[in-house]
């Protein structure tokens, strides 16, 4: 790795390819994705390696765990897409008319919720909204504020916790 890191050479790249791309895909296919999307997903992480290759830091992480991490995200991202709705899929043209009684409740589900979001402490409240509203990830919201991730996350999930409780009792 160091070598392709380094030089980028291109024989060592060869090397770490044979040897980590089928581990990579049975990795992927024992955590529950398809053979082809396994393939995809394993050849997307091999690329990845090789352009951020210059990011790998031994000191941080062994080759095999960076691989693997890499080979993760692309998992990730790939069943993200897959529940993004193809532009085809969507409706295009007008939409039948809403029936009345699903506006009113919908109405009072956001009363309810901006009430209930209007009562969370005001930490969890800004972190909320970052999340939700500013569609920003964990990890751009603890750049953005300075705070540690692992607070960021503990207090969006009281924050959803109390949300869900106020929304059940109303």
């Amino acid at each position: 790795m160091i070598r392709i890191r380094d030089e980028k050479d291109q024989a060592a790249f060869v090397e770490l390819f044979q040897h980590f791309a089928p581990r990579v895909k049975g990795f992927l296919m024992s955590s529950g994705l398809e053979p082809g999307l396994a393939e995809e997903c394993a050849q997307e992480a091999m690329v990845t390696v090789w352009h951020k290759s210059h990011l790998f830091d031994p000191a941080r992480a062994s080759v095999a765990t960076w691989v693997f991490t890499i080979a993760r995200n692309k998992k990730i991202d790939a069943l993200r897409k897959q529940r993004r709705p193809e532009p085809e899929d969507l409706i295009w043209g007008p939409e039948e008319e809403p029936d009345q009684t699903d506006i009113l409740v919908l109405q009072q589900e956001t009363e309810t919720l901006g009430a209930a979001l209007a009562a969370l402490p005001a930490r969890q409240r800004e972190l909320i909204e970052k999340a939700y509203f500013g569609d920003l990830s964990h990890s751009e919201i603890a750049e953005q504020t300075g705070l540690p991730l692992g607070t960021i996350k503990s207090r969006i999930r009281l924050a959803l916790e109390r949300l869900r409780h106020s929304m059940k009792q109303k």
